[in-house]
C-alpha cells in the first residue's frame, strides 16, 4: 500500500474539499451525494432491478463510462455493483438526478478496474433514475 500512498491522500484531500462544496451531503459510510433534481417515484431496495441513465468519471476529470454516449439506459439490480451505487440509488427515488462521489473504498477498492479506475481512485458519477422495477 505505501505505493499508492499518494493517491490515497490524494483521494482522501479530493473528498474533503468536496464535502465543503455546496449541497454535498455525506453519509456515515463516507459516500457523498448532491441532489440535482428530487423524484416523486418509487425507491428502490437492494434486490429490485432499476433502468438508469449516468455518466461516470476520475476526480480529475476523465469520463470512463455512459450509458448517455450509448444511447441506451443501463438495467441491473440495485445490489449487483459497487457499494457506493447500491447505497446512493437507494437514496433516491424514480425521476431523481444525482451526483455520487464515491470513495475508493466503496467503489473498486485497491484493486482498480482493468487500465481506467487506478487502485484508491475516488469516482464521480451523475446517476438518473428512470425506473425502479420491483422485485417480484
Amino acid at each position: 500500500m505505501a505505493e499508492y500512498a499518494d493517491q490515497i491522500e490524494a483521494a482522501r484531500t479530493w473528498l474533503a474539499t468536496n464535502t465543503a462544496a455546496e449541497g454535498v451531503i455525506t453519509t456515515a459510510s463516507g459516500l457523498q451525494y448532491k441532489v440535482i433534481r428530487e423524484g416523486t417515484g418509487a425507491t428502490p431496495g437492494p434486490e429490485d432491478m432499476v433502468k438508469v441513465h449516468y455518466a461516470g468519471k476520475t476526480t480529475d476529470g476523465k469520463q470512463f463510462d455512459s450509458s448517455y454516449d450509448r444511447g441506451e439506459p443501463a438495467e441491473f439490480r440495485v445490489n449487483n455493483v459497487i457499494r457506493g451505487w447500491v447505497e446512493g440509488l437507494q437514496l433516491m427515488k424514480e425521476g431523481s438526478k444525482m451526483m455520487l462521489y464515491i470513495p475508493y473504498d466503496l467503489a473498486y477498492g485497491e484493486r482498480g478496474a482493468g487500465n481506467i479506475i487506478k487502485p484508491f481512485e475516488t469516482l464521480i458519477f451523475e446517476v438518473e433514475l428512470l425506473e425502479v422495477i420491483k422485485d417480484k
